[in-house]
């Protein structure tokens, strides 16, 4: 920067001032309180007047903070947009496809699993079979050729009675004797289990687990029938939970559906055919049984004709405390179980005549029975502590 005039005696040339920050003029010295009194009010304007400046110099200052923040802000925002979403959506689409492949994997293992088992059990089917047939074949000759000897012995026999006379009778006894002693060896038929097809030779615990774990993802929803359930249960609005009270309530206890004494109820309907499955959440109750039963069970009295699985007419999985069991006729099977399952689904398979109880979180059967069921079965329940539930 240079003056544009001479300096006092000077030659009229510019004189070069080195570059450098502006000197800046001390501020003035603020009035006394007497000085500002004494100009009166023009001196009251001039302090107003500052006030004013400082105060829009504090706003301006406001301004360009909020004005950086917004910068800030949006800086984040556009970066959130063209760098966080982008490798997020890249993350998605990476995660989904290993998860797809997985899926595709493990269904292609169980499918070549379930390929290898069939496989399996058809040959054992097969070789059972042919066991089964080639014993009943066996026996078939066997028989066959022991009715030849018996028929060739009455026919023997007829003709000496008929053609000998008593004395004859007399000298043939010994030649007679030899003959019917044949006959002494010869047992009439005993059944035998090898002629029956053996169902054990064709049992795969694989396929039964796939199979109830299939039948359990379309597990059909049901309710309790309030008109059958104990005086000692109380039944939710929705039918679905069983809650247990040592003291009974005030029902009307003739009705000829409800059970008087054990803490038992039925649902609403009853099943005859077909493939059922239902689950009941049981992680409340330490005393409880579930299952089926027919619709015969009776519902009056203490007697063990009324106690679920005391009886012929039930089939129930119990819990008592940490013992669990299944009962039947009044003959309890011990089950052993490392953990109290939360939820129990039962099946019920009339073409195979089985009832099946089933821990879905575990994907392990609990017990398993064969029975030729001859009537319609209900689901029954009993909770001797706190509440069960069906499962939703």
């Amino acid at each position: 920067m240079a003056t544009g005039g001479a300096g006092r005696g000077g030659t009229g040339r510019a004189v070069p001032i080195p570059p450098g920050p502006a000197p800046v003029a001390p501020p003035p010295p603020a009035p006394a309180a007497g000085a500002a009194a004494q100009h009166g009010p023009a001196g009251r304007g001039a302090a107003g007047a500052a006030r004013e400046g400082g105060g829009a110099a504090g706003e301006r200052n406001k301004l360009v903070d909020r004005c950086e923040r917004l910068q800030l802000q949006s800086a984040a925002i556009a970066k959130h947009v063209d760098e966080v979403l982008p490798a997020r959506s890249q993350g998605v689409l990476s995660a989904a496809n290993s998860a797809r492949e997985l899926v595709i994997q493990r269904l292609i293992f169980v499918g070549k699993a379930c390929e290898n088992e069939e496989q399996r059990l058809l040959e054992e089917v097969h070789a059972e079979e042919e066991r089964a047939q080639q014993s009943i074949l066996t026996q078939r000759a066997h028989w066959t050729e022991a009715l030849q000897k018996l028929s060739a012995l009455r026919t023997y026999l007829v003709d000496m009675i008929t053609n000998l006379d008593d004395q004859g009778l007399v000298n043939a006894e010994h030649e007679i004797f030899e003959r019917t002693e044949v006959a002494e060896g010869i047992l009439e038929p005993q059944e035998s289990a090898k002629l029956n097809f053996n169902q054990q030779r064709v049992q795969s615990p694989l396929l039964h687990r796939l199979w109830a774990s299939a039948v359990l993802c379309c597990s059909q929803e049901i309710s309790i029938d309030e008109k059958t359930i104990s005086p000692h249960l109380s039944l939710s609005e929705n039918k679905k939970t069983l809650t247990f009270s040592p003291k009974k309530a005030k029902l009307d206890l003739d009705g000829p559906e409800r059970f008087d004494h054990w803490p038992n109820a039925l649902a609403t309907v009853a099943f005859h055919t077909g493939l059922h499955a239902w689950k009941v959440s049981v992680e409340k109750s330490c005393a409880y049984k579930l299952g089926v039963c027919y619709g015969s069970l009776p519902r009056k009295g203490p007697g063990n004709e009324a106690r679920l699985g005391f009886n012929a007419a039930s089939w129930v999985f119990s819990r008592y405390d940490k013992e669990f069991r299944f009962l039947h006729a009044g003959q309890p099977q011990p089950v052993e179980l490392l953990r109290a399952p939360a939820e129990i689904g039962v099946l019920v398979d009339f073409a195979g005549g089985e009832v099946l109880f089933y821990d879905p979180d575990s994907c392990t059967i609990l017990f398993s029975h064969r029975e030729a069921f001859a009537a319609p079965l209900y689901p029954v329940f009993a909770v001797a502590h706190q509440s069960i539930s069906l499962s939703q």
